[in-house]
């Protein structure tokens, strides 16, 4: 068997502190030790998010923190404001719905980037939309989206809430949550923070909590983020946490933090780029019209099925990318550009796509991808 290489945008590899973290005797979580622990590591998020709003710990998926946005600041019966252009944006508009919430639509073509001007038009129509849903880093197409200027028209039109998907790209791809008016940002433990899944965070400005204040009919229990911020006034969480999984976040965020957050988001831009070059000198087609740093998604040539490139791919080398999703599956293939993701490991997968495709009979020019790459990187390291 090959060596494992798991390059997908989530779950990631995990550092090695991390998992031996998890495998201490377990501890109560209603104590002094444990509390330092829980103190440590939301300081450390705020490091991460860029922001010194409160941060909150559920010890769920990405997805229940983006529930716990949506119960918590739209009334049911109100109007929000959706960003759809993929899977996980579309997220945000099946939640609005579920809870009884008017979702208006900005919809786009998955691979399309949302226009700022155009969310300021939309503002302007709806003037009573009580917050706007966006996704900072669309995983099932690999665009990145422009909060900071998206976050501009919000504020710039009424009174609604930004509130921002950032599970897959905070932690690789810049994101100033507080600089950028970003009033609740969702984040996941299993994608840049270099964590297991299970555990989930919200970042909440204080107009954001205003806003929680006045919803006293919130549909929330586990959900209902008065509870949380309650708890963490004494150091708690309201809940028994994922105790092993915050152990292994605090071994996690140590190693980011040493990094810092400039230097990570530079390390994913180059990695991106050196990427990016190595597919395009194989003539191969990005799915991002805008494409974020934190991941690429890329088209394979006509007469691939995705899901066999990438069975070969993983059964051959070792390496386990992501497929496609919804009208995209079996089309594309996706990787991550964050965690413990290196130059070498991005060249050692150009290889392996470039040797793929010869065997499927694509013409391509032995080596243009790994020289690409090569040429990208080592220019950077001249600069």
């Amino acid at each position: 068997m090959p060596k494992s290489r798991l390059f997908t945008p989530g779950p990631t590899f995990v550092p090695e502190a991390a998992l031996s973290a998890m495998s201490r005797q377990a501890m109560h979580h209603r104590t002094p030790e444990f509390r330092r622990i829980l103190a440590e590591v939301l300081a450390g998020l705020k490091e991460v998010f860029v922001t010194r709003n409160e941060v909150l710990l559920l010890s769920s998926s990405g997805t229940g923190a983006m529930e716990a946005a949506v119960v918590n600041l739209v009334p049911r019966g109100g109007k929000a404001v959706v960003l759809d252009s993929g899977k996980f944006a579309g997220r945000w508009r099946i939640l609005c719905e579920t809870f009884g919430i008017r979702a208006v639509r900005y919809e786009l073509p998955w691979g399309a980037a949302f226009e700022p001007a155009r969310v300021a038009a939309l503002l302007r129509e709806h003037a009573d939309a009580a917050a706007v849903f966006a996704t900072l880093m669309e995983t099932s197409t690999g665009v990145g989206h422009d909060i900071a200027g998206i976050s501009r028209a919000v504020k710039e039109n009424g009174e609604a809430l930004f509130v921002v998907d950032g599970i897959s790209g905070v932690g690789a791809m810049e994101c100033r949550t507080d600089e950028w008016g970003i009033d609740v940002l969702a984040v996941g433990s299993q994608k840049a923070l270099m964590t297991p899944p299970g555990l989930a965070f919200l970042a909440v400005s204080p107009a954001a909590w205003r806003r929680i204040e006045a919803n006293p009919k919130r549909p929330a229990f586990y959900f209902d983020l008065l509870a949380y911020r309650e708890a963490l006034s004494g150091g708690d969480t309201p809940y028994t946490p994922a105790i092993p999984l915050v152990l292994a976040l605090a071994e996690s965020l140590k190693t980011i933090r040493a990094r810092g957050m400039e230097a990570i988001w530079a390390k994913t831009r180059l990695l991106a780029a050196a990427f990016r070059a190595g597919i395009e000198a194989l003539g191969l087609k990005l799915a991002a019209a805008r494409p974020a740093d934190g991941m690429t998604a890329v088209f394979l040539p006509e007469g691939i099925d995705g899901k066999t490139f990438l069975d070969r791919l993983e059964k051959r080398f070792g390496i386990k990318l992501a497929g496609g999703q919804g009208p995209w599956k079996g089309k594309i293939f996706r990787m991550a550009h964050f965690g413990l993701i290196d130059e070498l490991d991005v060249l050692a997968t150009l290889t392996a796509v470039e040797l793929l495709l010869l065997e499927f009979g694509i013409t391509v020019k032995p080596g243009a991808a790994v020289a690409a790459g090569i040429q990208c990187i080592a220019e950077s390291g001249r600069s």
